[in-house]
């Protein structure tokens, strides 16, 4: 069960201490508050753990300070969709909306190189209207002789360029507990220019030590991947390990099985799970078209495999894209044949806004057969 408080509740208050002293003495029953700081207004929820189905939802509806109960499944009891819950399926975090309702490209390096690459980068999104990008500091790979990232050598320049290049959004993903310091110290050195969306990669969606300590820092949203050889239920409870200690910004990413079935292709593309998730969840599903497909091929209409997969999971409800991209793809340290170059960009943005307008059509027309 989920109590949600009246908007900007005082915790300090005779009410707010007496709603408390009332919950701790419910038998069996556990209690964690998070707080959800939007822009212009802070939500006190309390999450009842325990046996709540013999709690009366009218009974706690009165309580000091309550003004609405959710009685939740026990599926993914913060980030799920529950009967009644009208909690929104959106955040914003540095001015940009992030919902089941909005769509955001985040073309960048799977690993940062160089400061002309990331600049070249930064200067191609903003002349083509982008406000995010990703950008790898930290890469885990298969290989321990493989290329690792540059790590918080980078940082500095990376959120430098964010600034000059008006990116307000940058997705960078983390291995360690250290990292996210060592991310908001390199912010805090260079005034904070941009914003960073961490991102938990497939390798670690079970690493759940690791998902506690970035749901603790609910500063920064989370992106998290679906772990490559897992089911999607494991990969969503994964998700709901970062919401249960405190963070509730949440973007789900689908970037493929790892299997044989999907040959050649680098992983099973598994955007189909679109809808699914929206359905399941309150998260933004994200897609992964890169890391999906793997490579450059392209079929008999000229058009790029990466495209393709990227339209089926927009006609879908997809609402951020996660698209590898690359001044020099020849020259990248990591996944140099699967990214697309800085000429393509604008017709990976028409072809996504195509799929767009195809999908809010769809919607559309689902909408007039319900109402006839």
């Amino acid at each position: 069960m989920i109590l949600i408080l009246a908007e900007n509740t005082d915790t300090r208050s005779p009410d707010y201490k007496e709603l408390m002293a009332y919950l701790d003495k419910l038998p069996g029953i556990q209690h964690r508050v998070h707080h959800v700081k939007g822009k212009e207004r802070t939500v006190t929820e309390v999450y009842l753990i325990g046996s709540t189905k013999t709690l009366i939802t009218e009974d706690m509806r009165n309580l000091p300070c309550v003004e609405r109960v959710v009685r939740v499944s026990e599926e993914y009891r913060v980030l799920g969709r529950h009967k009644e819950d009208t909690r929104p399926t959106h955040f914003e975090y540095k001015g940009v909306r992030f919902g089941q309702d909005t769509l955001h490209v985040f073309a960048g390096l799977c690993a940062v190189d160089t400061r002309t690459h990331v600049e070249q980068m930064m200067r191609a999104l903003r002349d083509n209207g982008q406000v995010c990008t990703r950008m790898g500091a930290y890469k885990p790979r298969t290989s321990p002789y493989s290329f690792q990232g540059y790590g918080k050598a980078c940082l500095p320049f990376v959120f430098e360029l964010g600034g000059k290049y008006g990116i307000k959004v940058i997705a960078m993903e983390v291995t360690h507990e250290s990292h996210v310091d060592e991310i908001r110290e390199a912010l805090r050195k260079t005034g904070s220019p941009t914003g960073v969306m961490l991102q938990i990669g497939t390798r670690n969606t079970q690493n759940f030590e690791l998902l506690k300590i970035v749901g603790r820092h609910s500063e920064f949203p989370v992106l998290i991947k679906r772990g490559f050889g897992i089911t999607l239920e494991e990969s969503l409870n994964a998700a709901e390990y970062l919401a249960s200690e405190g963070n509730q910004r949440v973007v789900f990413c689908l970037r493929g099985m790892k299997t044989n079935l999907g040959d050649p292709h680098r992983n099973f593309v598994d955007f189909s799970h679109v809808p699914v998730v929206r359905r399941l969840t309150r998260m933004p599903v994200c897609i992964d078209p890169s890391h999906s497909v793997g490579a450059r091929s392209a079929g008999p209409d000229g058009i790029l495999d990466v495209f393709h997969v990227t339209a089926q999971g927009v006609v879908a409800g997809a609402n951020v894209i996660l698209v590898d991209f690359h001044p020099e793809p020849a020259k990248a340290l990591v996944d140099g044949p699967q990214a697309l170059t800085l000429k393509e960009l604008p017709h990976f943005l028409d072809d996504v806004r195509i799929a767009r307008e195809a999908y809010e059509k769809r919607t559309g027309l689902a909408q007039r057969y319900r109402e006839a």
